[in-house]
């Protein structure tokens, strides 16, 4: 699949569960400007779809740190990002079940479905600048696996943060189409 991005798929509507998009206006969003400074390698064409790139770098790189209550304020904030895009409704229920976790651990099993529902939605996504990298841990969930989604090709483990930073690998780089 490594030719997904053909000229009819860039003309595919986006969303998380791949339904037509009807509005690209900008939605206001939180994130602070240092955590949108890390992902400005990434440039997307949509606003929104940005915010939600832009949201999901931030709780994934919280998780990374292990900094439970960092994770919380991102996935609030990606919360309302997926709420305002059509289609990502069912995603931001995932968002706030991060947000509202008793414990780290909690919030990297829930970041599993989060991601996939968005990796799903980047692998559409009309990428302007940079590359967006689809990363995977064996080892996460009790060996079942967990993949997510990076600016960058080093490994910065989402699932077990210090414990085991660069366990993982890049299965896919997603590149501007042009």
């Amino acid at each position: 699949m490594k030719k997904y991005l053909a000229a009819g798929v860039l003309l595919m509507a986006l969303s998380c569960t791949n339904t037509d998009k009807t509005n690209t206006q900008a939605s206001t969003d939180n994130i602070s400007e240092s955590k949108v400074a890390t992902t400005a390698v990434v440039e997307l064409t949509d606003s929104k779809v940005q915010n939600i790139y832009d949201g999901y770098i931030y709780l994934k790189d919280a998780l990374v740190e292990s900094k439970f209550e960092d994770a919380q304020k991102a996935a609030t904030q990606l919360k309302t990002s997926l709420t305002n895009f059509p289609g990502c409704e069912n995603t931001a229920i995932i968002a706030e079940k991060i947000a509202s976790a008793k414990d780290i651990a909690s919030q990297r099993k829930e970041f599993t479905y989060l991601s996939s529902d968005v990796i799903a939605m980047f692998k559409h996504a009309d990428l302007k600048k940079g590359s967006i990298y689809v990363q995977h841990c064996p080892m996460a969930n009790k060996g079942e696996g967990g993949d997510w989604l990076a600016s960058e090709k080093q490994i910065q483990n989402p699932y077990y943060g210090d414990e085991m930073m660069d366990c993982g690998a890049v299965l896919e780089e997603i590149k501007p189409s042009k």
